[in-house]
């Protein structure tokens, strides 16, 4: 027992340190961590283990640093006891680390020793030495000043949580078993927190004191102190701290709790005194004498001599008030005194309590062995993460369900689109405002006409390049026949019918097809005229300005419209707070669940996990409250809306506005997939005629490589025609010969009448005039009709055509064939003297005319196995 020095103040107890023997932590750890990790890893934890060690050799030294330095290493010892309970199991089992024996001396019994093989015992020991050295601080202050006994109060409230916290977290493991000691027991804890606290409030007693309060003041703050005194005098009558202390710990604690006892009662009576309540002031002193009176004769001896003095100050000033006030009473008041039984307990005020020492002692935040985690706190972690996963997931669904409940009762209250359509905002459907928009952008119903005239100019193209193609051979056909007239039999070349049979089949088939697509075109244009009304209100922009309007009422009884509307609006946008909450309290469920890492105070707890996974997901209650509240104001905003709803919709006459804003839809959508349809048979048709474009010209290149070929030709067999007229012929003459011409598409040879032997097309022997190789068309795809069935350029067939029939304005698959030629009709007439429709004339279509002399005047008595250049038959007007 140590007393403070101080001769003004009251003497006070301190506790000393327990004391322990050397002990070597070090090598059982790290070969632990060998055999059950890696050598690595115990190479990693080096310094952790260095660092543990160099604690435990402080703790063995005993105190002799300051007070503060020796606090703080206390609580760095404990926590990283904390860490090494949760990975390193320390019993005598052979499995665990059973080289390790902790021993610890009674601090009131020197003599009296613990060992024990787990660390329970240790970390009892040092929380004992931890709230030993608080008090030792506590004592350490000058009480004969205010900040002085502010300053020791702190301490000794410091020493009372140590000793809490021994009490209700390690006393009981650390006393199981037969070696055990007193001192750092469950009863002996909670005696020392209760004495602990007496000396703190104590302190504030003397600085009430010192501050002049009030005597009420001082005599509820003096009882609290005699109560605490008496709680740890209640323990230290009882086993087993009943033989455990010595007689002078008994004393003193007996006479302080006596001595503030009747210090409330000598404070109490002066308030009494100054009310005039003279019989209870006199039974007050009474008490307290008595409560002194009777201390001092059950008091063990031993006590300090300045207690004693104190206690006869107190005594000889209540027995001069009480001579005082019975003289009183007895002159003047002549009141009754009422025994001290029937008095009521002296009022009490508690200025301290323990503080709390989880924060300053947790070992959650220690980085010591961090990368050594458990099997069994893995486990533990996954089974938490699993309960917070539930809770995250079972709040976020009822968040969306609130939320999808709110937007499916405002869509069924039309809301807030009714609203928006009183204030002149209307919308749309999602949907069909963004096929309207994609129709606006692509130019709308008026942009067709821009579409239409591109097919005709396509069209037009066409027809173009499939008149000069056919002028071209109708050309060379017309001068081949007048040579054929003119030389008679000896112009022996194959006649040009025989070699272009192929090519004005493939014309003709393109022909048909522009007559077909030229029909399509008509029926676009036409749908286009027909259905312009509907689809003018495309053009409009923006597209709601052709939605109807929700107009007010025209006549009102009670002018309640605008009260209506407002409520109805306020109520709106409470609703669309509530939503804005939902969604942050979302968002705060997610942050929270990504913050929460119990990993650490899994590795250091020592009691249950039940216990710590209820205390950790209990920080989600109050989310879970908020989300509850949220739901139930939701759902009461709604039935509320809904009556305010009716109210708006009677009075604006809101069905009637839906039946028409529908009908308005209803139109739009029609509009749209009008004019979708007849964009895609647009679309469908340029790409046709680009298409067959590309064929014709094609086509009109093997031509001009044909007819050039055959001028060639014609020239060549000019020079032999004339060679054998004026006897210059050089063939042999027992044989006649001449040119043998293929079809075109076909190989052909060309043979001399002076040469046995077959010549290749450019080998012609011939030094002056160099022979030209035939024609050989390639063989190209032929061009899909162009259907004329309706709707124009649809998927409907076109009625059959020779060998072959295609879908209208298709694009050729690449491999399959133009349509197979189609013999032309002996009966149809063709007049090639007309232009391809009415006030046309193209600059192709108007061929230069023929220089004279140029060729010889062909016989025009002789009939063409063509007709005549400009007498098509698919361009007759």
């Amino acid at each position: 027992m140590a007393t403070s020095t101080a001769s003004t103040t009251n003497i006070m107890l301190a506790i000393f340190e327990k004391k322990t023997n050397s002990l070597d932590i070090y090598r059982p750890l790290r070969n632990f961590i060998v055999v059950n990790y890696s050598e690595r890893e115990a190479q990693n934890l080096e310094d952790d283990l260095q660092t543990l060690k160099e604690l435990r050799s402080d703790i063995e030294r005993g105190p002799s640093d300051s007070l503060p330095a020796r606090r703080d290493l206390l609580q760095s010892y404990y926590k990283a006891l904390c860490a090494v309970e949760s990975r390193f199991p320390i019993s005598p089992d052979k499995d665990h680390i059973n080289t390790v024996s902790f021993t610890w001396f009674d601090a009131f019994k020197n003599k009296q020793k613990a060992s024990q093989q787990n660390i329970h015992l240790e970390k009892a020991a040092v929380l004992f030495n931890l709230g030993a050295v608080h008090s030792q601080m506590g004592l350490s202050f000058d009480r004969s000043a205010v900040e002085g006994r502010r300053q020791a109060s702190h301490s000794f409230i410091a020493a009372a949580g140590a000793f809490a916290f021994l009490r209700d977290n390690v006393a009981m493991k650390a006393s199981v078993g037969s070696s055990t000691t007193v001192d750092v027991s469950v009863e002996c804890a909670g005696m020392l927190e209760r004495l602990i606290l007496a000396q703190a409030q104590e302190c504030v007693y003397e600085n009430t004191i010192a501050k002049g309060s009030s005597p009420g003041v001082c005599a509820k703050i003096s009882r609290q102190v005699g109560l605490y005194y008496e709680e740890a005098l209640g323990a230290l009558n009882n086993a087993p701290l009943n033989q455990h202390f010595d007689k002078a710990w008994m004393a003193h604690v007996q006479l302080k709790a006596a001595l503030f006892y009747a210090e409330a009662c000598y404070r109490y009576s002066l308030e009494l005194h100054e009310k005039e309540e003279i019989a209870e002031e006199i039974a007050r002193l009474k008490s307290g004498v008595n409560a002194l009176s009777e201390a001092r004769k059950s008091s063990p001896k031993g006590a300090a001599q300045q207690l004693l003095d104190a206690i006869n100050k107190l005594e000889a000033n209540l027995n001069r008030n009480l001579e005082r006030a019975v003289k009183e009473n007895d002159r003047v008041y002549l009141m009754r005194v009422p025994p001290a039984s029937s008095l009521p307990p002296l009022p009490t005020f508690s200025m301290v309590k323990s503080m709390p020492m989880n924060e300053v002692l947790d070992a959650s935040k220690e980085k010591m062995f961090a990368s050594l985690v458990p099997d069994s706190s893995a486990k533990a972690l996954s089974r938490y993460t699993e309960m917070v996963d539930d809770v995250i997931r079972t709040q976020a669904e009822k968040l969306q369900q609130g939320s999808e409940l709110a937007r499916v009762r405002l869509k069924e209250m039309d809301l807030p689109d009714s609203i928006l359509a009183l204030e002149g905002n209307f919308t749309l459907p999602l949907a069909l405002k963004e096929d309207v928009e994609a129709v606006q952008i692509c130019g709308g119903p008026a942009g067709l006409e821009g579409e239409l005239q591109q097919l005709k100019d396509l069209r037009r193209v066409n027809q173009e390049l499939l008149v000069q193609t056919e002028e071209l051979l109708q050309k060379e056909a017309t001068e081949d026949a007048q040579f054929r007239t003119q030389f008679g039999t000896r112009w022996t070349r194959p006649q040009s019918s025989t070699l272009t049979k192929n090519l004005l089949d493939r014309l003709n088939r393109f022909a048909a097809n522009l007559k077909q697509a030229a029909e399509s075109d008509a029926r676009i244009e036409r749908s286009v005229r027909e259905h312009s009304a509907l689809m003018s209100i495309l053009d409009r922009r923006p597209i709601e300005s052709a939605l109807p309007t929700l107009a007010r009422p025209i006549m009102s009884l009670d002018a309640t419209e605008d009260a209506i509307v407002g409520a109805l609006k306020q109520s709106l946008r409470q609703l669309e707070t509530l939503g804005t909450e939902r969604a942050g309290l979302e968002d705060m469920l997610k942050e929270m669940k990504r913050k929460d890492d119990i990993l650490p105070k899994l590795m250091t707890s020592t009691g249950s996990y039940e216990d710590l996974f209820r205390k950790e997901i209990s920080k989600y209650d109050h989310i879970c409250q908020e989300i509850a509240q949220n739901l139930e104001a939701q759902e009461q905003l709604l039935m509320q809306i809904q009556a305010q709803n009716d109210q708006f919709a009677a009075i604006f006459n809101l069905e009637d506005y839906k039946a028409s804003r529908e009908r308005s839809y209803k139109q739009i959508e029609a509009a749209v997939a009008k004019f979708q349809e007849i964009k895609e048979n647009i679309n469908e048709g340029l790409k046709f005629y680009v298409t067959l474009q590309d064929a014709i010209t094609n086509v009109k290149q093997q031509c001009s490589d044909f007819v050039m070929t055959r001028n060639i030709q014609c020239r060549e067999m000019m020079d032999d025609v004339q060679r054998q007229i004026s006897g210059l012929s050089f063939q042999d003459g027992k044989s006649s010969g001449g040119y043998t011409y293929p079809s075109v598409g076909q190989p052909h040879q060309v043979q001399r009448s002076n040469s046995q032997q077959t010549t290749e097309p450019g080998n012609v022997p011939n030094s002056s005039h160099p022979q030209t190789p035939n024609y050989h068309p390639p063989q190209q795809p032929t061009m899909p009709a162009y259907s004329h069935a309706p709707p124009p350029y649809g998927s409907q067939q076109p009625p059959p055509m020779p060998q072959q029939s295609a879908p209208s304005y298709h694009m050729p698959a690449s491999g399959h064939p133009y349509p197979p030629p189609q013999h032309q009709q002996a009966a149809v007439s063709h007049e090639y003297g007309q232009p391809a429709y009415p006030g046309w004339r193209g600059p192709y279509y108007n061929a230069p005319p023929q220089q004279p002399g140029s060729m010889p005047r062909p016989p025009y008595t002789v009939p063409s196995p063509y007709p005549p250049p400009h007498q098509s038959g698919y361009y007759r007007q």
